[in-house]
C-alpha cells in the first residue's frame, strides 16, 4: 500500500479505535498469515488487541507471533486455569468492544450458524455482546457452495457483519471470490462497526470533569470527579456524527478527536462558556460534576493555621442544567446525577423540578462512579426508563448515546408533526 495512503488510514481512523478493545479471532487456513499484519495496523490505530485462536489456525501461525505483536498472551483453551473461574470465554467476552474472526473458514462459519461452542473461540462468539464480525477466507468452490451461502445469509440475518471476501487468486493456484480482505480493509471495515450516523448533523454540547471554587490562591473546593465519562460521551457524540463542544472542568485527559474543547476552573466560568454557546446547539449533555457551593470570598493571600476552627461562608453556584432546560425553545437536555442511595428516586425528582428531557443517574461508591473505570446508568425520561449495565464507561457512553439518538428523534419528529398540524389543520 502506498505511503499516502497508509497516512490517510491513520489519520482517518485513529481516532475511531483509538482506546477500543478489539478481540481478534483466528481460524484455521492459509490467510491466517496476514492475522499478523492486521494486529499490527490495530496497533497502530491505538486499538489495544487480544487474539483467540482455534486449534486449526496454530497450525498455520503460532501463538507466540501474535502474542509479540499483540503485547498479550494469546488465548487457545475453552477452560482456561488462569482465567477468572477458569471461563476465560466469558472474560474475553466481556472484554471485547468488538470481535472480529479473519479469517472465518468454512467449518467456522458452520459452526457460528449452528449456535455451537464446541472450542473457545466459538463459545466467546456465543457469549460475546459486542459487535460481531467475520473475514470469510477460503477456496472459491467452498465460498460459492450453497450451504456457505446459506449459512452467510444467515449470520447477516442476525446481525453479523460480514467483510468480504476478494476475488483474486489463491493459495490452491485457482482464482475466485474467497480472498481475505488486505489488513488495511478490515481495519477500515471493523472502523465502521463503531461510527453510526444516528447524530448526524445534530450538534451536542457536553460539559464534563468537576469544578474548583477557591478558597484562597492555594486551597480550593472540588469533587472526585475524574471527567472520564463526559469525554467518553464526547467520543461517543462524535462517532454517531454529531459536531461536539466540550466543556470541560480541570482534569488530566486528553480531548477526544474531532471534539472542541473549552477549558474552565469554576463553576461561575462553565455556567458563562455554556450560556454563551448553548444557542448553537440541539442537545445538551451535563455530564459535568459542578460543585453546588462556592466561598463568599476567596482570601487573595494563603489563609495560615492559627485558630483551631475555621468557618467557611458559602453561597450557591448558578445551576447551569436549569437554566439551560428553562430556556424557551432551548435544545433536548439530558442531566446526569450521582448518588449514593435512592438512586432512581432523586434522579426521577432532578428530572420533574428541572424540567429535564432525559437523566442519567449512577450510584457512586464502592469502586462505581468517580475514579472507576467502570459505570452504570438508570437513564429515565418522562414516561419511560432503562437500566444500563454496569461496563467500562467507554462502552457505557456509546449505550447512553444510542438512547439519546432515539429519545432526541423521537422529540423532535413529534414537535414537528404539531407543527405541521398548527399550519394545517384539518
Amino acid at each position: 500500500m502506498p505511503a499516502g495512503v497508509d497516512h490517510l488510514l491513520n489519520s482517518r481512523f485513529m481516532s475511531t479505535l483509538s482506546g477500543k478493545h478489539i478481540l481478534l479471532g483466528v481460524t484455521g487456513g492459509i490467510a491466517a498469515y496476514k492475522s499478523a499484519e492486521l494486529v499490527r495496523r490495530l496497533r497502530e490505530q491505538e486499538a489495544l488487541v487480544r487474539v483467540a485462536m482455534t486449534a486449526a489456525a496454530t497450525r498455520f501461525i503460532t501463538p507466540l507471533t501474535l502474542q509479540a505483536l499483540s503485547g498479550h498472551a494469546v488465548h487457545t483453551e475453552l477452560f482456561d486455569p488462569a482465567a477468572e473461574a477458569a471461563m476465560g470465554h466469558i472474560e474475553l467476552a466481556r472484554w471485547a468492544d468488538a470481535l472480529l474472526v479473519a479469517p472465518a473458514s468454512a467449518d467456522f462459519i458452520a459452526r457460528l450458524t449452528q449456535g455451537r461452542a464446541n472450542d473457545l473461540l466459538a463459545a466467546v462468539c456465543l457469549a460475546c455482546e459486542a459487535p460481531l464480525a467475520v473475514a470469510p477466507a477460503m477456496n472459491r468452490a467452498m465460498w460459492e457452495n450453497a450451504a456457505t451461502r446459506d449459512n452467510i445469509v444467515l449470520l447477516q440475518r442476525r446481525g453479523i457483519r460480514v467483510f468480504g471476501p476478494e476475488h483474486g487468486s489463491q493459495a490452491c493456484g485457482e482464482t475466485g471470490p474467497g480472498r481475505l480482505p488486505e489488513p488495511g480493509e478490515l481495519v477500515e471495515q471493523l472502523a465502521g462497526l463503531f461510527r453510526s450516523d444516528r447524530l448526524t448533523g445534530v450538534r451536542i454540547l457536553v460539559t464534563a470533569g468537576p469544578t474548583r471554587e477557591a478558597i484562597d490562591p492555594v486551597r480550593y473546593i472540588s469533587n472526585r470527579s475524574s471527567g472520564k465519562m463526559g469525554y467518553a460521551v464526547a467520543a461517543a457524540a462524535v462517532e454517531a456524527g454529531a459536531a461536539v463542544t466540550l466543556v470541560s472542568g480541570p482534569v488530566s485527559l486528553s480531548c477526544p478527536a474531532r471534539v472542541e474543547r473549552v477549558e474552565v476552573e469554576t463553576a461561575e466560568e462553565m455556567h458563562a462558556a455554556v450560556m454563551e454557546r448553548i444557542a448553537g446547539f440541539d442537545i445538551f449533555i451535563a455530564a459535568a460534576a459542578v460543585a453546588d457551593y462556592r466561598p463568599h470570598r476567596a482570601a487573595t493571600g494563603k489563609i495560615k493555621k492559627s485558630a483551631a476552627e475555621m468557618t467557611l461562608m458559602l453561597e450557591r453556584n448558578p445551576d447551569i442544567l436549569a437554566a439551560v432546560a428553562a430556556l424557551a425553545g432551548g435544545p433536548f437536555t439530558v442531566g446526569f446525577a450521582a448518588e449514593t442511595e435512592n438512586v432512581e428516586t432523586h434522579a426521577a425528582e432532578k428530572l420533574r423540578t428541572k424540567g429535564l428531557d432525559m437523566i442519567a443517574a449512577n450510584e457512586v461508591g464502592a469502586g462505581m462512579g468517580f475514579e472507576s473505570e467502570d459505570n452504570a446508568l438508570h437513564v429515565l425520561w418522562e414516561g419511560g426508563s432503562m437500566f444500563l449495565a454496569r461496563t467500562r464507561k467507554e462502552r457505557l457512553a456509546r449505550q447512553l448515546l444510542e438512547v439519546v439518538a432515539t429519545r432526541y428523534h423521537s422529540k423532535h419528529n413529534r414537535e414537528s408533526r404539531i407543527d405541521l398540524h398548527a399550519k394545517n389543520p384539518a
